[in-house]
């Protein structure tokens, strides 16, 4: 009988040492990490750095020339400086050279464009010029178009773009083109007693001369003439 409580004990004992084992658990399966790819690269420039050869530091070393080889080597790289800032020199001209034509080419193309436009503006001013003396439906008309000039003129004042003035100024051929001359006492000689066409300049360029009429002084022989018919 005790035997078997023994049996017994023995049993609940070994169970009880089961039951404070600790179970298996599931172990994690080992993640892929990634790459650390610029180490990587850093290691394998640290090892071609160490891997290529060093070079050794030089003394200086005295060396005998004579003053000929040392005004010839003088000589050669003097020249060579020259040819060095001459090369620049060169290249900047030439790059200011391109810009100035670039600007000029632009300015030109504008140019031409508004010397396009100069022809229908004088026609508009010199038809409204006749408006004065129209019925009041023609002045009424011509009031709007007046309007529309002048927005043309502020488009040309916008680009530089003036009037060159004429009238009662001494003529000056590089603004003016005298197309007639007339005797007269009322202007001195070489005065602009009339404009045809109004002139523009662009800047200080001029883009159209006007086309003027200019007073000379009058010849001896009329007044004789004069006489003779009398």
């Amino acid at each position: 009988m005790s035997h078997h409580h023994k049996d017994h004990h023995h049993k609940d004992h070994h169970k009880d040492h089961k039951k404070d084992e600790p179970k298996d658990e599931p172990k994690d399966e080992p993640k892929d990490e990634p790459k650390d790819e610029p180490q990587n690269e850093t290691n394998e420039n640290k090892q071609a750095e160490q891997s290529a050869p060093k070079e050794e530091k030089r003394e200086p070393v005295n060396v005998s020339i004579t003053d000929l080889e040392l005004e010839q080597l003088r000589k050669e790289a003097g020249d060579f400086k020259d040819k060095y800032l001459r090369t620049l020199a060169e290249g900047e001209n030439a790059r200011k050279r391109l810009q100035k034509e670039k600007l000029e080419s632009n300015s030109y193309a504008t140019q031409n464009v508004i010397l396009d436009f100069l022809h229908p503006i004088d026609h508009m001013d010199n038809a409204l010029k006749f408006t004065q003396d129209a019925s009041d439906e023609v002045k009424h008309w011509g009031l709007g178009f007046q309007m529309i000039l002048t927005q043309f003129k502020d488009v040309l004042a916008n680009n530089n773009v003036m009037p060159i003035e004429a009238k009662g100024k001494p003529f000056d051929h590089n603004f003016h083109e005298a197309v007639e001359t007339v005797e007269t006492n009322d202007y001195a000689p070489g005065t602009v007693v009339e404009e045809f066409i109004k002139g523009y300049k662009m800047g200080d360029k001029v883009i159209r001369a006007a086309r003027v009429k200019v007073a000379k002084a009058p010849s001896a022989a009329a007044p004789e003439q004069e006489n003779k018919n009398s």
